[in-house]
């Protein structure tokens, strides 16, 4: 099956009542600073989800939905879930037939934070594709599901790595998506300053000016192009050019002062590189495991400067994961 072609139609969606399965994806750094919109990053924080199809009985609700982690009590319990938009269009494309028939028990461990640029919303989405075919028993090929999550999210740099895991570099090209999955390197770690202040992906997209000039884009175009080969080659020092960008951080700073101020902290204090994770407003810095001294003195960097800032939220420790969405068990 090409990924333009619908699966083979005709699956009653009653087959499918009692059935139930288990899916995990990973939260993703999306941009990496120059690569914005076309780099991703998986790391070891996954999504984990548990959905059941059921037979849709009278008066009973469409969803139901345990939420343990993050969203509880937010993420709403009905089909415009993102989880569940995602769950039927994968369905739709294996050629399943009369979905609305069916109601949804979902038991989801949540420990991605929302609206904090981790890719919660893409680890939702793909999640849900991969779902539909754990439910069905029949896979549909990579290339489908990027571009089905694609069309829902809006653009592929944070479903690649929820998808396919490790470093990728994507392109949506009308109805298909291109993307290149490297592994990511192995000798750094991610500290995560994750604020408690949320913000939201489309008010961050809208400090964004619609042209720049030219000498920042060709900075950003050389940073992605020697960032992601020297990546291939192993080399990770290159991520102290890669995460230096001048085509959205200095307009997204407008919104959210305090992002140059810990970038140049972790900087300062050792980081490889730093970045803006997504649109924000968790700020990451890359370390090298071959200097171990270096790991707390950037912690240390990140959570008094953003005391200093009157910025609230915790450090995490994260890796860069190889393991992109995979079923768990059935």
């Amino acid at each position: 099956m090409s990924g333009n072609e619908p699966a083979t139609p005709g699956i009653d969606a009653a087959t499918l009542v009692g059935r139930s399965v288990t899916v995990e994806a990973p939260a993703t750094i999306a941009n990496l600073g120059a690569g914005y919109d076309t780099l991703g990053l998986a790391v070891d924080l996954a999504l984990r989800v548990t959905i059941e199809a059921r037979s849709a009985a009278v008066g009973a609700p469409d969803v139901e939905l345990a939420v343990d982690g993050e969203g509880v009590g937010e993420l709403v319990a009905d089909r415009s879930n993102r989880l569940i938009v995602a769950l039927e269009a994968g369905l739709a494309e294996l050629g399943v037939e009369g979905v609305g028939g069916l109601t949804w028990a979902i038991e989801m461990a949540n420990p991605i934070p929302l609206e904090r640029g981790l890719g919660s919303s893409a680890a939702a989405t793909v999640a849900g594709l991969v779902a539909a075919w754990g439910l069905v028993g029949r896979e549909l090929e990579r290339s489908t599901v990027l571009r089905l999550a694609t069309r829902i999210e809006g653009h592929p740099d944070n479903v690649a790595p929820a998808l396919l895991g490790g470093l990728t570099a994507s392109l949506a090209l009308g109805d298909r998506v291109e993307s290149i999955r490297l592994d990511p390197p192995s000798d750094v770690v991610v500290l995560a300053w994750i604020p408690d202040r949320r913000l939201k992906t489309s008010d961050m997209r809208r400090v964004l000016p619609d042209t720049v000039p030219r000498a920042d884009a060709i900075a950003n175009l050389a940073r992605v192009a020697v960032g992601v080969a020297g990546l291939a080659s192993g080399r990770s020092d290159v991520l102290g050019l890669l995460t230096e960008d001048r085509l959205h951080e200095p307009y997204r700073a407008a919104a959210y002062p305090e992002l140059p101020h810990l970038i140049a902290a972790a900087r300062s204090a050792g980081a490889i590189g730093a970045c803006l994770a997504g649109s924000g407003s968790t700020v990451v810095a890359f370390v090298s495991t071959n200097a171990p001294t270096m790991e707390p003195a950037v912690a240390a960097a990140l959570t008094t400067t953003a005391a200093y800032l009157n910025l609230s939220g915790r450090l995490e420790r994260l890796s860069p994961s190889r393991l992109g969405t995979r079923v768990a068990s059935r």
